[in-house]
């Protein structure tokens, strides 16, 4: 093999290479930032992730608000009108949150089987609610 053809296959075989690394860090990257959503009933019969990030969605059970140490950590319970979960926040909630309301909120398991939430997010107006929530809610019959 003559010398410049030598250089130019080396130079091939490291681009390809070069490509093949910078997709494969892409993916891995895609795939560490998912973020699966799960209704009340999934977590309950066990679907759910124990060690990752998740979204979980669904009705804010009414009379279930605590705040346990009048401070900003929040207790409440979602329903998908079949399974509840019990959901603990530490932060400010959102203006729009209130008992009876759909929200979706992302965070993981503890050990307890409480989600414990990073974020919540609720609904900005009367007519909107989240696409998973509602497809969630279909299913099992409203009380």
């Amino acid at each position: 093999m003559k010398p410049a053809r030598r250089q130019r296959l080396i130079l091939i075989i490291l681009m390809v290479a070069g490509i093949t690394s910078a997709v494969g860090f892409a993916l891995k990257s895609f795939n560490d930032n998912l973020m699966y959503f799960f209704s009340t009933s999934d977590v309950v019969a066990g679907k759910a992730p124990k060690d990752s990030l998740f979204r979980l969605g669904g009705m804010v059970v009414k009379g279930s608000v605590e705040r346990p140490d009048k401070d900003i950590k929040v207790r409440f319970k979602l329903t998908d009108y079949s399974q509840e979960v019990t959901v603990e926040y530490s932060g400010i909630l959102p203006d729009l949150f209130r008992e009876g309301q759909g929200i979706v909120a992302n965070g993981k398991l503890d050990g307890r089987g409480v989600f414990v939430a990073e974020e919540v997010l609720a609904k900005h107006d009367e007519n909107y609610m989240p696409p998973e929530v509602k497809a969630s809610l279909k299913g099992p019959k409203q009380n």
